[in-house]
């Protein structure tokens, strides 16, 4: 297989897996994905690459690094390619030498997936930058009077909703570039939990559709919506609302700009929004 489709095949299995890279309004507190040994940070689209594979950590090492360090990598643990441009020389028909780019890739592994690295070479705990964000009375006060939310953690560093525990996974309060992106995106993963079944039984969340499909991208829809209504209803959607429909913009492009399907995606935003506020309909 050749460099340039093991790159797209490994962008399009996170594309599945339904990460969104235009949305994500927050920063790892540890920074960009770097090398252990050398400290250089990687650029270009091994960042990208590397980000998207959310470990701990932002230090990566090759296999050999990792050996000559004395450690190991844990079993079962893969690898992520990293790619580099090299120059090589070629023969022309006039026997003349050209140097023509080669791309060649190598194997990475993040810190977290090895063991055995001596203290000293392990990387010491970065201090969180302090970003002054503040929680906004309104918004928890939504958060807290709803009886029926998922559970909430702030544990790895992507916000998502899962269906099957009935969970929202969201960053660090203080990894975000304002309070207000932290609750518009904290309410884009709480309207998507109410397409659970036990509440509002809606398709987008109880049946499985790949990313980027009809079903998937209408879910998308109703959650940004939803999570624009309350923002409204709180009063920070000014410094929200952008994004907002930048983001919505992007989905109906997808569903080929089909009129009908935005109003549908707003009742259900409607009614999702007066759900978690415990309005009846």
């Amino acid at each position: 297989m050749k460099v340039y489709e093991i790159i797209t095949n490994l962008i399009l299995e996170k594309l599945d897996q339904g990460f969104i890279p235009w949305r994500r309004p927050w920063s790892s507190p540890e920074g960009m994905p770097r090398n252990l040994i050398t400290g250089k940070e990687y650029q270009g689209i091994n960042a990208f690459i590397l980000a998207c594979q959310h470990y701990g950590s932002p230090y990566w090492l090759t296999f050999k690094q990792c050996k000559d360090l004395r450690g190991s990598v844990k079993k079962g643990s893969r690898g992520t390619p990293v790619v580099y441009w090299n120059w090589i020389e070629v023969k022309e028909e006039d026997d003349l030498d050209k140097r023509v780019p080669f791309l060649r890739y190598y194997m990475v592994v993040n810190i977290t997936q090895c063991e055995d690295i001596p203290i000293g070479r392990m990387p010491a705990t970065p201090e969180t930058a302090d970003n002054h964000i503040d929680r906004i009375a309104e918004c928890e006060a939504i958060v807290e009077n709803w009886n029926d939310k998922p559970e909430i953690r702030h544990g790895e560093q992507r916000a998502y909703y899962s269906p099957a525990t009935d969970l929202v996974n969201m960053p660090q309060l203080d990894t975000f570039i304002s309070s207000e992106e932290y609750y518009s995106t904290l309410f884009h993963e709480l309207t998507h939990s109410t397409g659970l079944e036990s509440r509002l039984n809606r398709q987008g969340i109880t049946e499985i559709a790949p990313f980027g499909a009809p079903l998937y991208s209408k879910e998308e829809l109703i959650a940004e919506m939803g999570a624009a209504f309350l923002c409204g209803f709180t009063g920070i959607e000014h410094a929200t609302i952008d994004s907002s429909a930048a983001y919505i913009q992007g989905w109906l492009k997808k569903l080929r700009n089909d009129k009908k399907l935005i109003i549908i995606a707003a009742a259900q935003a409607q009614k999702a929004a007066k759900y978690i506020l415990g309005v009846s309909p």
